[in-house]
């Protein structure tokens, strides 16, 4: 048994579907999903790791992973985990996910952690969507490119190293075809879904936007270091881990609009 913590987002879902399809069984657990799991809520622990041996470990944004869940799931039989972390993690100090790391490293589980660039999806079923509805999107990170990846092939490097061996102890950096900046992409989500989008990537742009506080003006020291790194490189991880090709920017965007994303 597989259990799939954030079975209703956008990469869990899509890591249930994928093992499912494999024929594996598959333990979908979330606030809102078949199986009650809530960080919150020791309680409904114990339920979704019961029979487990391998976990897909996630937590939604401003919300820590318990070691004592990961302690607790590794007690119950779990034997392997992978890790959604982020890219670029040390750089904007978050440190929620560092110590979500350090938790895995330590267990004596198997463990993978994956580090992806930007989610396609943010755009169509994250927290840039509104931002694209209202045709502006304002993030201070200028012209520097980023790795753009889809969740479907983020799912499906965790499908591969849950059910796989070879990928033990790996820490996989996970990034689309080619970087790109944010300005391009706008353009390439106009051209597909006809609309008129626009980016404004400065520091000053971002604080007017969101205020001047100390939290808008933190937030843009971050952004700073993380645009100070330059062009995002690329990885073929995507390939050599499912042996398929990272899906392109453009054919994300493209199937988006065509499901009605940002109608």
């Amino acid at each position: 048994m597989i259990l799939v913590l954030g079975a209703t987002g956008s990469t869990g879902r899509r890591v249930a579907e994928q093992l499912r399809a494999s024929g594996h069984r598959v333990r979908a657990a979330s606030r809102s999903a078949e199986t009650r799991f809530d960080w919150t809520d020791p309680a409904t622990w114990q339920t979704a790791v019961s029979g487990a041996s391998a976990l897909y470990l996630m937590a939604p944004d401003g919300t820590p992973i318990d070691p004592a869940f990961v302690s607790l799931a590794v007690e119950q039989g779990v034997e392997r985990i992978v890790l959604l972390s982020s890219g670029g993690i040390e750089t904007m100090g978050d440190e929620r996910l560092l110590s979500a790391e350090r938790t895995v490293r330590d267990s004596p589980a198997e463990w993978t952690i994956l580090r992806p660039s930007w989610f396609d999806q943010n755009f169509d079923e994250g927290f840039l969507r509104p931002a694209i509805m209202v045709g502006e999107l304002v993030l201070p990170l200028g012209d520097v490119g980023q790795g753009f990846v889809d969740a479907g092939d983020i799912a499906a490097v965790a499908a591969t190293a849950l059910t796989e061996d070879g990928h033990a102890g790996q820490t996989y950096e996970l990034t689309g075809p080619r970087s790109l900046p944010f300005e391009e992409a706008v353009r390439i989500i106009g051209r597909a879904s006809g609309r008129e989008v626009r980016y404004k990537g400065g520091d000053e742009d971002y604080i007017a936007a969101n205020g001047f506080s100390g939290e808008s003006i933190q937030a843009t020291k971050a952004f700073a270091a993380l645009r100070a790194l330059g062009d995002q490189p690329v990885t073929e991880t995507v390939a050599q881990v499912t042996g398929h090709p990272a899906k392109s920017f453009e054919t994300y965007a493209k199937q988006a609009a065509a499901n009605g994303a940002w109608r």
